[in-house]
């Protein structure tokens, strides 16, 4: 322990010098509570980025699909437009489902001879 007054007050002012500077590393803009909200962020925007990565292969794939095979153009104009084949006889079963059996869709069922 520094006994004279120079030492005290230099120990003094590196005291303080010290915990001023683990306020700031700690709480401070840019410290270590920063620093983990920013990996948590990181990592969550990550995972929306894998999804969403995702997506754009299912589409991307698709769009090479309707540019290049008809039967995925076939496969559309049938389920979003209703579109039948010319010679084709369109049956739309309708009911209450629980008639029909317990392994019966839900939803009406369309089929095509």
């Amino acid at each position: 322990m520094p006994t004279t007054l120079f030492g005290k007050t230099l120990l003094g002012i590196a005291l303080a010098a010290f915990v001023a500077l683990q306020f700031s590393l700690w709480f401070g803009e840019g410290g270590v509570r920063d620093v983990r909200a920013l990996k948590a962020a990181i990592a969550t925007q990550q995972l929306e980025n894998e999804k969403l990565a995702e997506r754009n292969r299912v589409l991307e794939a698709e769009v090479k699909d309707l540019k290049n095979g008809l039967e995925a153009v076939e496969e559309h104009s049938r389920q979003d437009l209703g579109m039948i084949k010319q010679n084709e006889t369109f049956y739309l079963v309708t009911g209450n489902p629980d008639t029909r059996g317990a392994s019966a869709p839900a939803q009406p069922q369309a089929a095509v001879r």
